[in-house]
């Protein structure tokens, strides 16, 4: 199945729109056809209401809403698929634990001045290690998120026993995570409840950039170094940012059932973290297992203490710190570039149903390390909403199953191999800045809003008058 953007998926660039030109839903590129002018013809004029009541993606692509159902997808996939073995699902686990030993154990005792004496080739070496561990780290992060999800095995002890070992292993606060991670699954593609990657609005943007709402419509081009500048922060920072101040997740805490949320918000000192029992991501009724991740954390941080005190801080950054900032890059990569495309809805929660959210979200392909390493998880990621404790190694053939019920509302990138997955960070990037409902959209679909941009990529963004604001 392909993906519902245009047929190449090349980002298209659109000149500075004047008062006569707009975007077309009909043409084969969303950029042949000229806007009516106000002294057009009656009939012209009825082409243009019925046109502006479409739904138009960043490509111009015209969306319409899902109307299949859950019980739809769960009756299409075929019953073995939700099978879960204990033993398939460990074996995983001391695969990909053997290969981190085995990595570490060959680097450690043949890569050494003795071995290797000219140091450049050492340096060479070893920073092909911390990405060979980065690599299988992610894998064995992602074990955990099977973990989480119960796709692991049957039983709900081993599979929070292996979850909590591996997260923390990875400075990842198991139940903290599970929780919130679970939060994003209920409420995918929900402006106000969704937990990961929730796009700005239109006003979010403009107050972050400084300008008002009627100047993103005009000529404001984000420069490529600042893009290379935000993609760099994001990548390095973004998960330990989520974790202390919940960045890139909601911000209507004020919703909380318990009242925690009244006076904290997102950011440094707003109180709201995967550490703190009281957050308000979390009821009374977590604090236990906040307190066991934590502890998690604290084992694991003392582990690291004692091999720095005592084999070096220099050798712990090349053992364990640059692997770890490898397992945070390739965790936000994923995670971004499956909610964030240019094809893609978001909901206001007067739309937004299950199914909806489930489906504003795209695969992708990432070649062996995708199938082999991380498990399949860049993969198979629409079918993981829809059902997320299929474990991975059934997910191919339920995914496959699901693709029928779907029909057109099934997004893919397949196509565009490993090559276009990092293709399609520099893309989304450039060309998802913010969110908004389609120029003159009404009834229903103004409440379907997408992905706009100041890049000249796509549809325009919609003009606002200053007055209006």
């Amino acid at each position: 199945m392909s993906s519902t953007a245009v047929p190449k998926r090349v980002a298209l660039n659109r000149n500075l729109p004047t008062e006569s030109s707009t975007v077309s839903s009909v043409s084969a590129s969303p950029f042949d056809s000229p806007r009516q002018s106000p002294s057009s013809t009656s009939l012209s004029s009825m082409a243009s209401e019925q046109e502006a009541s479409k739904m138009l993606n960043t490509y111009g692509g015209e969306f319409k809403i899902p109307d299949y159902t859950i019980k739809q997808i769960r009756d299409a996939i075929p019953a073995h698929c939700f099978h879960r073995s204990a033993v398939t699902s460990l074996y995983y686990v001391f695969r990909d634990m053997a290969i981190l030993a085995s990595v570490f154990y060959l680097f450690h005792n043949f890569v050494t001045p003795e071995t290797v004496p000219f140091m450049p080739a050492r340096v060479a070496l070893w920073t092909m290690y911390t990405i060979v561990q980065g690599l299988v780290g992610t894998g064995v992060w992602v074990l955990a998120h099977e973990c989480g999800h119960q796709a692991f095995s049957p039983s709900k002890t081993l599979n929070d026993t292996v979850g909590w070992i591996c997260h923390s292993l990875l400075l990842v606060p198991y139940f903290s995570w599970k929780i919130s991670h679970g939060k994003h699954h209920k409420a995918t593609g929900n402006l106000a409840r969704d937990m990961v990657f929730v796009p700005k609005t239109r006003s979010e943007y403009a107050s972050r950039v400084g300008k008002t709402l009627h100047e993103l419509g005009e000529l404001f081009e984000e420069t490529p170094i600042l893009t290379a500048g935000n993609l760099l922060a994001q990548q390095l920072f973004g998960w330990p940012m989520y974790l202390l101040n919940n960045v890139t997740g909601h911000n209507n805490h004020t919703n909380q059932p318990e009242g925690r949320g009244k006076g904290k918000a997102n950011g440094w000192g707003g109180g709201v973290n995967h550490f703190n029992p009281s957050s308000p991501l979390y009821e009374a009724k977590d604090a236990k297992l906040i307190a066991l991740s934590d502890l998690g954390l604290f084992l694991t941080g003392s582990l690291l203490y004692y091999i720095g005190s005592n084999f070096g801080w220099l050798n712990l950054l090349v053992w364990y710190g640059l692997p770890y900032l490898w397992v945070n890059h390739w965790l936000v990569a994923i995670t971004f570039l499956q909610h964030t495309d240019p094809t893609l809805p978001h909901y206001e929660p007067e739309v937004w149903t299950f199914a909806r959210g489930a489906a504003a979200t795209i695969d992708r392909d990432f070649g062996f390390v995708g199938r082999h390493i991380f498990h399949g998880i860049i993969e198979t990621h629409v079918l993981h909403h829809y059902v997320s404790n299929i474990p991975f190694y059934n997910a191919d053939e339920a995914s496959d199953a699901i693709k029928g019920v779907m029909g057109e509302h099934y997004r893919t990138e397949a196509h565009t191999g490993w090559t276009g997955f990092f293709k399609a960070l520099w893309t989304s990037a450039r060309a998802c800045h913010w969110v908004e409902p389609t120029e003159g959209a009404t009834g229903e679909s103004q409440h379907v809003l997408f992905y706009r941009n100041t890049n000249g990529i796509g549809v325009p963004p919609a003009k606002m008058s200053a007055k209006a604001e």
